[in-house]
């Protein structure tokens, strides 16, 4: 994009100390739960949230200039300059981007998605970037939808929003459910759910056999003890990820990230097959 594609931005004025007061608390979850909103912080991650007007509430910038192409997709009159020291207090980064956007917070629903063919649920998922990494890895394959189960991480924890680098405003993502009802809602639905652990099947032996092609929901464990053996045992299938190196195992996003390449690969297989119905 060249720099006259877009008007020049206006000097904006100021971010009062009230508003910075508010922006700062949502870094805290009780600031967010309190308010219903939430701090977007980086370039693409507000990019992505612009996208969805509705849900924004003020942009706040170091360099106006800087960050001209963004401004020119939000509403003017919520546009505020901030001082370095001012976006030193909202950065949950070392090196700050220079850009945050307040939010409304996300809300989705079963209903979101009435026919889903792949979910991944995330079961007492503690590291906030574990599951921003997992959202974006369900983004970036085509999942319908992410479930983060009660005693996982918040949705908007500052650190899973920017994890997820702006995925969060691209998928429904449930969440406050336990493991049982997200089984027995997507089962009923007619999904098989896999869970991914060690001592199951291999994944590539599952994928031969043809069971990824349907509508496939995957459990991922917490990061410290994976997952019980009450909760393998809510799941059709135990299915283990191959490894033919040297490696102890592997973290959870990027367990994650195989299982759900795998079964996104294995589904739009079976859709190109002569014969299937889309």
């Amino acid at each position: 994009m060249t720099d006259d594609s877009f008007e020049p931005v206006a000097a904006l004025p100021l971010v009062s100390r009230g508003q910075l007061r508010s922006a700062r608390q949502l870094l805290q979850r009780r600031g967010r739960d309190e308010s219903g909103r939430f701090l977007v912080e980086g370039t693409q991650a507000v990019r992505e949230a612009l996208k969805r007007p509705e849900i924004v509430e003020a942009v706040i910038v170091d360099d106006p200039a800087r960050h001209a192409e963004l401004l020119s997709m939000a509403n003017p009159d919520l546009c505020w300059a901030a001082t370095p020291s001012d976006i030193a207090q909202l950065a949950d980064t070392v090196t700050s981007q220079g850009i945050f956007a307040i939010c409304r917070q996300l809300e989705s629903s079963w209903d979101d998605v009435p026919a889903p063919r792949l979910v991944v649920i995330c079961s007492q998922v503690r590291d906030p970037g574990n599951a921003g990494t997992v959202i974006r890895c369900a983004d970036a394959f085509g999942a319908d939808l992410v479930v983060l189960t009660k005693g996982s991480v918040e949705l908007h924890n500052p650190k899973t929003v920017r994890a997820s680098v702006g995925s969060i405003f691209h998928l429904p993502v449930v969440t406050g459910v336990t493991l049982d009802e997200a089984v027995a809602h997507l089962r009923a639905h007619g999904m098989e759910v896999l869970a991914a652990d060690g001592g199951g099947a291999s994944l590539d032996q599952v994928e031969h056999s043809g069971g990824l092609s349907g509508p496939t929901a995957w459990i991922l464990g917490n990061e410290a003890w994976g997952l019980p053996e009450s909760d393998r045992a809510l799941a059709d299938h135990v299915v283990g990820v191959p490894m033919w190196g040297q490696a102890e195992s592997l973290n959870l996003s990027t367990a994650a990230a195989v299982c759900l390449y795998a079964t996104a690969s294995a589904q739009r297989a079976a859709l190109d097959e002569p014969g299937a119905s889309s």
